[in-house]
């Protein structure tokens, strides 16, 4: 049986999904974003770095709140729309989960 991590986050009611499945030894977090719970809308006053802060710690408490721990995070994939706001992403990543030191993927899209 899985365990279900549910958040405010509106689409996960709206579209029928969960934050964070744990199935086994295994936990699976759902693409992340830095949606404003109350307005299901990103900031568009929160820069690249502020975004990703408010990322890493939405899936660090997923993590936690399904038994794991934020060292069990392997893997995280990152997307941003321009190559500049990898510096801050990066700094938000290494602040973030830099000592777990996870496989890590970033993306630009156009």
């Amino acid at each position: 049986m899985s365990q279900l991590f549910k958040t405010a986050n509106p689409y996960e009611s709206q579209w029928g999904y969960s934050r964070a499945v744990r199935k086994g030894p295994f936990i699976f977090v759902s693409g992340t974003t830095a949606v404003d719970t109350s307005t299901g809308f990103i900031p568009p006053n929160l820069s690249a770095y502020e975004q990703a802060q408010l990322i890493f710690k939405e899936i660090i408490r997923a993590v936690e709140g399904l038994g794991g721990r934020k060292e069990d995070i392997t893997r995280v994939r990152m997307f941003v729309e321009k190559d500049e706001e990898f510096e801050q992403v990066g700094k938000a990543l290494k602040e973030s989960l830099g000592e777990v030191g996870p496989a890590a993927t970033g993306i630009v899209v156009l």
